[in-house]
């Protein structure tokens, strides 16, 4: 009841583990009994003590008369104005990368970490909804605006002159921060701390999901294929769609052309955001078709198994695909192979002393740098790679929470041809974020537009991350004093002497905001904090999960071998109808001449699993 009333997400019950051989062989979905950390509804990870302006609870800035290093810290809307916002025109593409390598790290983070914000949407003293107060009261944090209305032209919600965007403060787990008292913990109070509700490892809980109940609503249980449920009313090409929610009327957006009658509701994955953005949605689809595709094809070989069987022997492969596709493709482009040979280095085997859970720094700072590299139009593109006078350039802000386009307007295969065949948005220093995100990002939460930039320094400051320097220091970094020291890591020093006008410190600096604008390592697209924060979690994901596809017991020698020839671009050629893609779908190439016909695309074969017990 306290757990209810406060806002506050109780942790989840030590579960008992069961020691049948099927608890060794496949994960549970909840993540426990895999290693003594990591399950779902757990508390992220400390990778450094707290910084809280009471020491307990309270965000940086809460209290405006409370000076750091002398003076006040910035308002974050300030920081998104003055340093982060561009022009959505301001864009520099990158020359090595195409925008799906954008949509992986969105879609792998949805893998790992997601951030409950408080159940009650009203100020616990007050009884205020926090949309209609720009007071500080638990959990509203309202995000001070000053008046803008020269500023952004386009966004009505600002035009009217607001004084505050609505933030909620993420969900505490109980028996930390002000709830400590609550809960009888009067003799050693408990810094706030934040929960991951998913679980931590690299296990595509955004296909299975990370709790029991879940995952028994996207399992088509009366299959004798171990098959998950499918969307009953639409299908693309004769290909599957995701099943819609079951909560209708969704509060998803409508194309305004049809009658009510024909609603597009949102779509149900492994994760609640799957209907974000249309390119999200699309990668959820490809994995849905992916695990079906493999479940048929398992039963064929292996007639004899119960669908429990085949279900399970789908979604461990799935999961290896996963975590092939993020540690051998994704993350030595990211951070460069310097730093992940530095903090990531070969496979030795299951370490059971270390901890996998996602921390705290990696979730709300360090793997958020991928919202710099967000293009502000998607694309679609035909069967020869061109732009369809039927499928127009849509702006973001019009695919938000939009289903009804993937179903309505062309489904998936136009939307992966602009992902593989345009770039990605280069991280530039002057160019981190444009207005599609800074002035129109629509959540289901809230009625007006918000700013992603804003949301993210809140974020952090809400989870009582330590600042930029502090952080530079856990990963070995010197320390920046002046902006002279500033300069020596950001070659824009238009960048450096705004972050000065604001911060006037280096270490008042939030994490996030530092990390983004730090200079590319040698073949990297982040910086060295960046880096070694990324750099780091990916270790602990990898050695310390029992399950992870490299370990002992978990595949044969030959399966092993198998898994390693499959591919993101296999996976697009065996579940669209496209034809022609990149060898390495994030690298960026030129239609005809960098495409390969997908009957050239390596990929794994499963006569290597015929007849396991």
């Amino acid at each position: 009841m306290i757990a209810n009333i406060s806002g506050c997400l109780p942790y989840m019950l030590p579960p008992k583990c069961p020691s049948n051989c099927l608890a060794n062989k496949y994960r549970l979905i909840t993540g426990a009994c895999n290693n003594r950390w990591g399950a779902s509804n757990t508390a992220l990870a400390r990778w450094l003590p707290p910084a809280y302006e009471d020491g307990l609870s309270q965000p940086r800035g809460w209290d405006p008369s409370i000076r750091y290093n002398g003076v006040r810290l910035p308002l974050v809307r300030e920081v998104t104005r003055k340093i982060i916002h561009a022009s959505n025109e301001a864009v520099t593409e990158d020359n090595l990368y195409a925008d799906i390598i954008m949509v992986w790290g969105q879609y792998i983070d949805h893998d790992i970490s997601f951030t409950p914000q408080s159940i009650s949407r009203t100020s616990f003293l007050t009884g205020k909804e926090c949309q209609m107060t720009c007071e500080r009261q638990n959990p509203c944090f309202p995000i001070k605006v000053r008046f803008e209305m020269n500023f952004f032209k386009t966004n009505s919600r600002l035009q009217t002159g607001v004084d505050c965007l609505p933030f909620y403060r993420s969900s505490p787990t109980c028996g930390t921060g002000d709830h400590s008292i609550l809960f009888g913990n009067l003799s050693a109070l408990i810094p706030r701390q934040q929960i991951n509700g998913l679980t931590s490892f690299i296990d595509a809980s955004t296909v299975y999901g990370s709790t029991s109940n879940v995952e028994n609503k996207l399992r088509n249980l009366t299959s004798e294929e171990g098959l998950l449920r499918v969307n009953s009313k639409h299908r693309d090409n004769g290909q599957e769609y995701l099943p819609f929610t079951d909560r209708v009327p969704s509060p998803c957006a409508q194309d305004s052309n049809t009658s009510e009658d024909e609603r597009i509701e949102c779509f149900m994955a492994g994760d609640s955001r799957s209907s974000e953005v249309t390119s999200l949605t699309a990668m959820h689809t490809l994995w849905l078709r992916e695990h079906n595709r493999l479940a048929r094809a398992l039963k064929a070989i292996n007639s004899h198994w119960q669908a429990e069987t085949v279900y399970q022997e789908a979604r461990r492969i799935v999961g290896a695909l996963h975590q092939i596709i993020t540690l051998r493709d994704y993350i030595p482009k990211i951070i460069g192979q310097d730093a992940f040979n530095q903090y990531i280095g070969l496979y030795k085997g299951y370490d059971p002393t270390v901890n996998p859970t996602v921390s705290n720094v990696f979730a709300t700072a360090a793997f958020r740098f991928g919202h710099a590299t967000i293009q502000p139009i998607v694309r679609r593109l035909n069967a020869q790679y061109l732009n369809d006078p039927e499928l127009p350039n849509l702006h973001l802000h019009e695919v938000f929470f939009s289903p009804w386009r993937l179903i309505k307007e062309g489904g998936l295969d136009p939307l992966i041809r602009g992902l593989l065949a345009h770039p990605a948005k280069l991280q530039v220093q002057g160019q981190l974020m444009n207005e599609e995100l800074t002035d129109k990002l629509f959540v289901l939460s809230n009625n007006g537009s918000l700013d992603l930039a804003s949301l993210n320094l809140q974020r952090g400051r809400d989870h009582g991350l330590p600042g930029y320097n502090d952080w530079r220091e856990f990963c070995g970094l010197p320390k920046l004093e002046t902006q002279t020291d500033l300069n020596a890591i950001i070659t824009n020093q238009k960048v450096t002497e705004k972050i000065m006008e604001l911060y006037h410190n280096p270490s008042n600096i939030d994490v996030w905001l530092g990390g983004l604008v730090e200079d590319f390592l040698p073949g990297a697209r982040t910086g060295p904090l960046f880096a070694c924060l990324i750099g780091k979690q990916m270790k602990a994901l990898r050695d310390g999960d029992r399950f992870w596809w490299e370990n002992d017991n978990v595949f044969t020698e030959a399966q092993k071998n198998e898994l390693k020839k499959h591919s993101l671009s296999r996976v697009i050629c065996d579940n669209t109808g496209i034809s022609d893609v990149p060898v390495d779908a994030f690298q960026l190439g030129k239609f005809p001449q960098d495409f390969k016909d997908c009957s050239t695309i390596d990929g794994m074969n499963l006569e290597y699993r015929k007849n396991i017990k």
